[in-house]
C-alpha cells in the first residue's frame, strides 16, 4: 500500500464509499465529488484492465476504449507490479458474473 496515499482523510473517503448501496447512490456521490472526465477516466482504466487480463493487444484496447498507449501501459504496470487492486476487483467481477449466470 502506498504510504503517500494513506491518511485519515483518505480512510474517511473510502469508508464513505463503502457505505454506498446502489449504482444510483454511486452516481450521485461520484458526480458530486469528481468531474465527469475523472469518473470516465477511472471507468476507462477498469475496462483497460479487463481487456489486458483477457489478453487483448494495446491496439485492440485503444480501438475499443480510446485509451492512450500511456494509459494502457500504466494499467499494465499496475496489473503486473502494483498492489493487486485491479486483480482483486477483476476476480470479484468474474465471480459476480459467474453467480449471475448460475441464477
Amino acid at each position: 500500500m502506498n504510504r503517500k496515499l494513506r491518511s485519515e482523510l483518505v480512510d474517511k473517503l473510502f469508508d464513505a464509499i463503502l457505505l454506498l448501496k446502489t449504482r444510483e447512490e454511486c452516481y450521485s456521490f461520484f458526480e458530486d465529488i469528481g468531474t465527469v472526465s475523472e469518473i470516465k477516466a477511472f471507468a476507462q482504466r477498469l475496462e483497460v484492465a479487463k481487456m489486458l487480463d483477457r489478453g487483448n493487444t494495446y491496439r485492440e484496447i485503444h480501438e475499443k476504449t480510446g485509451a492512450s498507449e500511456a494509459t494502457i501501459s500504466r494499467v499494465s504496470r499496475a496489473l503486473n507490479y502494483g498492489t493487486d487492486g485491479y486483480r482483486l476487483i477483476l476476480e470479484r467481477l468474474k465471480e459476480a458474473e459467474r453467480s449471475e449466470k448460475a441464477d
